[in-house]
């Protein structure tokens, strides 16, 4: 066997392309004491992916030219020297773009999954994407009954959870942005958004003034950039802004302008906050229980758009940038 891995070669500028990222293939690795090998079976594929590619400080390393490009994954366990692991069980945790990794007693770099629990689960829903949703609308937007949530990229991973979220803790309007009518039928439809605005057709800020006549309390942002300053514009006395990524600025080549409307923030004493889902990882399995729960109970629905091989690992990443997704991305080796 060998193990296929794709490699960070050069470092990107914009969008990911042929030559910033290399097909290598190699003997496959030899778990050692405490360790277990892993076939990956499926690659998390998410936005912060593309800024770990940068030589630019982040709260991770930068990924080193040569290496492995970092990532989340789920893999069942094939040969095992460990008292943590044992052969046949499927884990998810840092895999990296390969067929193989190394799973280690030492780091708990891995964790198990239940039995039972789709394996795809642990990497939407259920997994990061999911806990992002939830603690930022909930410990860091502080949603209350009755808000005005506005959600940007809402009709992908993180953004189409955090609405319905803000639905199940009874906001009173809940409002999405996405790029094209299908998306925005979607969460309206399906998801049960009260209404959704295409950036790319609609006017936003008029949109956004007919849709929340009393302003924002809550906007809970994937993507900065200009739709980041309209909001910030509109926000409702006390309303609070929750920066959870800036999709559009991860391929600019460019430093932006920056927000133009951050002193609203002071007009109507709002609070604008970022924060890591890293930060609640100990806080992971309540937050999985209720939303296990809803999923159960029907409260919340999800997409997976499962792209196959790979080799097709850079261009799935460079759908998340181009809106060509609809909710969770992941690469099935």
């Amino acid at each position: 066997m060998t193990n296929r891995r794709m490699v960070l070669a050069r470092r990107p500028s914009g969008l990911v392309d042929e030559a910033t990222v290399r097909l290598d293939e190699g003997a496959v690795p030899e778990p050692g004491p405490g360790q277990a090998l892993v076939r990956v079976q499926y690659l998390s594929i998410d936005p912060t992916i593309r800024t770990w590619m940068d030589d630019a400080p982040g709260y991770m390393a930068p990924i080193a030219l040569g290496d492995v490009v970092r990532s989340g994954g789920v893999g069942e366990v094939v040969t095992s020297h460990s008292d943590r692991y044992k052969a046949g069980d499927v884990v998810v945790g840092m895999t990296g773009w390969q067929d193989f990794a190394i799973a280690d007693d030492g780091s708990a770099s891995m964790q198990v999954i239940p039995p039972g629990v789709e394996p795809t689960l642990v990497l939407g829903v259920l997994g990061v994407t999911g806990m992002t949703a939830y603690f930022g609308m909930t410990d860091v937007g502080r949603v209350a009954e009755g808000d005005t949530v506005v959600v940007s990229g809402a009709a992908g991973a993180t953004g189409s959870v955090a609405g319905q979220i803000a639905r199940i803790k009874g906001a009173g309007t809940v409002v999405g942005i996405a790029g094209t009518p299908e998306k925005c039928a979607w969460i309206v439809d399906e998801l049960g958004f009260d209404a959704a605005i295409n950036y790319r057709s609609d006017d936003v800020a008029a949109a956004l003034r007919a849709a929340c006549p009393r302003g924002i309390d809550l906007f809970f942002d994937n993507v900065g950039g200009t739709v980041l300053d309209i909001c910030l514009a509109q926000l409702a006395l006390r309303g609070r802004v929750v920066l959870c990524g800036a999709i559009s600025l991860y391929n600019a080549t460019e430093r932006p302008a920056g927000p133009r409307n951050v002193p609203n923030l002071i007009i109507v004493r709002g609070r604008m906050q970022g924060f890591l889902v890293l930060d609640y990882l100990h806080r992971f399995p309540e937050a999985q229980l209720e939303m296990a729960t809803w999923l159960a109970d029907g409260r919340v629905k999800h997409a997976e758009h499962v792209v196959e091989g790979l080799e097709r690992a850079p261009e799935a990443l460079n759908m998340l940038f181009r809106g060509a997704n609809t909710g969770k991305v992941m690469v099935r080796l």
